[in-house]
C-alpha cells in the first residue's frame, strides 16, 4: 500500500483566501477555509498519483503494478469529485469571493494579479486596437524596467561572475543549421484541424480537455468507462500519432467551438519559416533557441579563449515558437526572451573550480527516484547530491546552485522553488543528466530554467553536417605511439545497399574517428555487421562485411583531440518574470478597500524611489526636484509627484508598481524616508539621502540596518490609508 503525505497549499494562497472573505462570509470562514484546504490537498494527491502512473509506464513496470496505480488514481479522482460536489451552492451565492475550490481560489488570485499588471501597464496585448494576436504581448514601462533589471542582474550574476564569453547572433537562421540540430525534423507538436472552419488545435490538449471534462461532469460514470478515461490520461504523453487519432475517433471528440469533425492528427513544425533573400531559394527560420549560434561559433570562441577548456559562452536574445493554441498568458507565448549558457568541458573532467562556493547550499531537489516512488521533493545539501551522483557532475551542480541563488535574489520564494530531475522517458538518448528549475504559481509548477548535460551531441552533429572539426585538444602526460584507423568505404557495395542514402552513409564512414573506426572493425570481425548511427539525421544503418575496409597507421602523439561536452543552463526570462509577479503580489487593507502591493526587491523594482513634497510649496517642490535630479545622476530611476494629493494616496499608487522607497520632503534640512513593505519611516539629513537610497537600491544596506542609524519618524494617520 502506498502512503501519501498530506500537502499543504501555498501560504500566500491561503492568505489571499482569507483576504477575499467578505463580511457576510466571516461567520462561515473556518468551515469554508477548511473545505478549500481539503480540495487543495485532494487535488495534490491526484496530481502525484498521476505522476506515478506515468513514471511506472516510463520504466515499463509490470502490468499488475500499473493497474494497481491506475485503480488508486481512479479512486482519488472520484474522492475529489465528492469534495467538489459537497461544496454548498448557497454559500457561493452569498459570497462568490469566498470560493469553493482550490482552482477557483487560484483563478481569482491570478485574475487579481493580472488586473493589477494590466491596469498599471506592466504588460498588454500586442496590437490591441486590431484585436490582438494570441501569444503576443507588449511590456509597458514598468514591465520593461523589471525585465531590464532581471537581464542586467543575470548578466552580472553569470557573465561577469563566471567570465563567460557573450555573443549576439541573428534570430534568422539558415535551414542547414537547424536541420543539423534536429529542429527541422523534430521540433513539432501534433495538431488536429476543424475540417470545415480550418481552426487548429493541439491534439493532446483536445483529448485531455475532453476526458477531464467528462470525468468532472459525471462523478457516477460507470467504472469501466472511468477506468478507460483514467488510463487515457495516464498514457497521454506516450501515445503515438496513430494512437492519439484512434482515441479522438473512439470518443467522438469534435471541435471545441463548432462541434465539427476533426482531422486526423498530424505533426506541425513549431518554427516560423521564411525565405532568405529575394529569390526564395535559401530557406530560413526564426530561431527556436539561441544555443545554435554559440555551437557554430565554437572554434572561434575556443581560439579567443586561448584554446583552453573549460569555458562558457552566453547569449541573451529573442526566440520564437509558433504555438498551435497559446494559453496561460505570459507563460506560453510565440516570441520570448531566452538567456542561455553553453559551458564546454572535457568529458573526462566535469569538475568545476568554483563548485565549493555553492556546495553548502540547501534547497529542494526532486530526483528521479523520489518521483518514481511517489515521494515529496527533498531538501538536500548540494555538495551531498553531487557526491552521491544524484546530480551527475560538479559543473552541472554548480549551475544548479547558481540558478538557485539567482532566482531567490530576484524575489522567488525559495519554498515554492524546486529542481526536478527528468525521468528516463523525458531525456534525450544522448543526455547525461537533465534538471528543470520549476517555480510554483497559480498555474501549478512551471518549468522556468532547464539545466542539462547534453554530452557532445551538439558539436558532433554540427561537425558532421558542416564538415568542420569542432574539437579541442588536451596534452598527454607523455607522448604515446598510437595506431590510427581510417575507414575506406566500398562505394559499389554501399550504393547497392543504401541507394538514396548512400551519400549520407559514405560521408559518415569517412568521418569516423579512430575509436569509432576501431569499434566498427571489431564489430564486423565478431558479428559480420555493425550499426552506423548518424546524429544529425537521427538514422541508424547496418554496415556489413565487405562494405568497408580499414587502413592502419602508426604515429607518435603528444596531444589528443576530443569533442567537448556541454552543460546548458537555459532561462525562460518571461516565465521567470511572470512567476516573480505572482510571488511579489500582495494586498493590504485601506480606507478605500484592498490596496495592491508588489513587494519587489530593490534589485528588480521598476522604479527605486519616489520623491514627494509633503504639501504644495515652492521651496519644498524645488528641494524635491533637486533630490530627483541627483538620484538620476547616480543612476537611480525615480518618480517625482508634486501634485499635492494626500500623501496616503501617493504612497498607495507607487506601492502598486512596487517602488521600495519613498522620500517625503517636509522641511528644508531633512526628509522622511519610507519603506514600502513595513511602512516604517526614518528621518534622514538632506545631504545624506541620495547616498542612502543608492546603497539600499544596490543591496549594500538593508532597511533594518539603516533603522539602527537614523531616528524613526512617527507618521500621523493619512486620510486615504489606514495607517499613514
Amino acid at each position: 500500500m502506498i502512503l501519501l503525505a498530506r500537502i499543504r497549499p501555498p501560504p500566500r494562497l491561503l492568505q489571499q483566501h482569507r483576504r477575499n472573505l467578505s463580511a457576510k462570509a466571516l461567520a462561515n470562514a473556518n468551515l469554508g477555509f477548511k473545505r478549500d484546504v481539503d480540495l487543495v490537498e485532494q487535488q495534490a494527491l491526484v496530481n502525484r498519483q498521476g505522476d506515478l502512473v506515468r513514471a511506472l509506464k516510463a520504466r515499463k513496470a509490470p502490468k499488475e503494478e500499473i493497474d494497481a496505480a491506475v485503480t488508486l488514481l481512479k479512486d482519488l479522482k472520484f474522492k475529489l469529485q465528492e469534495f467538489e460536489a459537497a461544496s454548498p451552492k448557497e454559500e457561493a451565492s452569498q459570497d462568490e469571493s469566498s470560493g469553493t475550490s482550490s482552482q477557483a481560489s487560484g483563478k481569482r488570485f491570478r485574475e487579481a494579479v493580472t488586473n493589477a499588471l494590466e491596469r498599471r501597464m506592466f504588460f498588454t496585448n500586442s496590437f490591441g486596437i486590431y484585436g490582438g494576436v494570441a501569444g503576443l504581448f507588449d511590456y509597458g514601462p514598468p514591465g520593461c524596467a523589471v525585465k531590464a533589471n532581471v537581464l542586467s542582474f543575470w548578466r552580472q550574476h553569470f557573465v561577469v561572475n563566471d567570465d563567460l564569453l557573450e555573443v549576439d547572433c541573428p534570430c534568422l537562421t539558415p535551414e542547414a543549421v537547424l536541420r543539423a540540430s534536429g529542429h527541422v525534423e523534430k521540433f513539432t507538436d501534433l495538431m488536429v484541424r476543424d475540417v470545415k472552419e480550418g481552426h487548429c488545435f493541439r491534439a493532446d490538449h483536445v483529448l485531455k480537455d475532453f476526458v477531464k471534462d467528462a470525468l468532472e461532469k459525471d462523478p457516477r460514470m460507470p467504472a469501466a468507462k472511468r477506468d478507460d478515461y483514467t488510463r487515457t490520461l495516464a498514457s497521454l504523453d506516450d501515445f503515438s500519432v496513430e494512437e492519439l487519432g484512434a482515441k479522438i475517433k473512439e470518443y467522438g471528440i469534435r471541435a471545441p467551438d463548432t462541434k465539427n469533425d476533426l482531422s486526423d492528427p498530424f505533426p506541425f513544425n513549431l518554427m516560423f519559416g521564411t525565405p532568405i533573400g529575394p529569390t526564395g531559394l535559401l530557406q530560413g527560420y526564426l530561431r527556436p533557441e539561441t544555443a545554435q549560434g554559440i555551437f557554430v561559433n565554437f572554434n572561434e570562441l575556443l581560439y579567443y579563449n586561448g584554446g583552453k577548456l573549460p569555458f562558457g559562452a552566453a547569449q541573451i536574445g529573442q526566440a520564437f515558437r509558433n504555438e498551435i493554441a497559446p494559453r496561460q498568458g505570459l507563460l506560453r507565448v510565440r516570441e520570448f526572451t531566452l538567456a542561455e549558457i553553453e559551458f564546454f568541458v572535457d568529458p573526462a573532467d566535469k569538475s568545476h573550480p568554483k563548485f565549493a562556493s555553492v556546495a553548502d547550499l540547501e534547497f529542494f531537489l526532486y530526483p528521479r527516484a523520489e518521483q518514481m516512488s511517489l515521494k515529496d521533493p527533498v531538501k538536500v545539501r548540494l555538495g551531498h547530491a553531487v557526491a552521491q551522483k544524484v546530480i551527475n557532475n560538479e559543473t552541472l551542480g554548480y549551475y544548479i546552485g547558481r540558478t538557485y541563488l539567482f532566482l531567490t535574489a530576484l524575489g522567488i520564494n525559495k519554498n515554492r522553488l524546486r529542481f526536478r530531475q527528468h525521468l528516463a522517458n523525458e531525456m534525450a538518448h544522448y543526455a547525461a543528466d537533465c534538471w528543470d528549475a520549476e517555480i510554483e504559481c497559480s498555474y501549478g509548477w512551471i518549468e522556468c530554467v532547464g539545466l542539462a548535460d547534453r554530452s557532445a551531441y551538439d558539436l558532433k552533429a554540427h561537425s558532421t553536417a558542416s564538415k568542420s572539426n569542432l574539437v579541442a585538444s588536451r596534452d598527454l602526460p607523455e607522448p604515446v605511439v598510437v595506431e590510427e584507423f581510417a575507414a575506406v568505404p566500398n562505394r559499389k557495395e554501399i550504393g547497392v545497399a543504401f541507394k538514396a542514402n548512400q551519400k549520407l552513409v559514405l560521408e559518415a564512414l569517412q568521418e569516423l574517428n579512430n575509436e569509432e573506426a576501431l569499434e566498427m572493425q571489431k564489430k564486423l570481425e565478431s558479428d559480420g555487421e555493425a550499426p552506423l548511427h548518424i546524429c544529425n539525421a537521427d538514422k541508424t544503418f547496418t554496415i556489413k562485411k565487405g562494405m568497408v575496409t580499414f587502413n592502419k597507421q602508426v604515429t607518435k602523439k603528444s596531444k589528443e583531440k576530443f569533442t567537448p561536452s556541454v552543460i546548458e543552463p537555459s532561462f525562460g526570462i518571461g516565465r521567470i518574470i511572470y512567476c516573480l509577479f505572482e510571488h511579489c503580489f500582495d494586498t493590504r487593507g485601506g480606507v478605500d478597500g484592498q490596496l495592491n502591493v508588489f513587494r519587489f526587491p530593490p534589485l528588480v523594482a521598476p522604479v527605486k524611489c519616489t520623491v514627494f513634497p509633503l504639501v504644495q510649496n515652492p521651496k519644498l517642490d524645488g528641494i524635491a526636484r533637486a533630490i530627483s535630479a541627483k538620484l538620476r545622476e547616480a543612476g537611480i530611476g525615480n518618480k517625482i509627484d508634486t501634485t499635492g494629493r494626500s500623501i496616503g494616496r501617493r504612497y498607495a499608487r507607487t506601492d502598486e508598481i512596487g517602488v521600495p522607497f519613498a522620500i517625503t520632503v517636509d522641511s528644508e534640512d531633512g526628509v522622511t524616508v519610507r519603506d514600502r513593505d513595513s511602512k516604517d519611516q526614518i528621518r534622514v539629513p538632506l545631504e545624506e539621502v541620495v547616498d542612502l537610497i543608492a546603497d539600499m537600491s544596490a543591496g549594500k544596506r538593508s532597511w533594518k540596518e539603516v533603522q539602527g542609524v537614523y531616528p524613526a519618524h512617527v507618521a500621523a494617520k493619512a486620510s486615504d490609508e489606514t495607517d499613514e
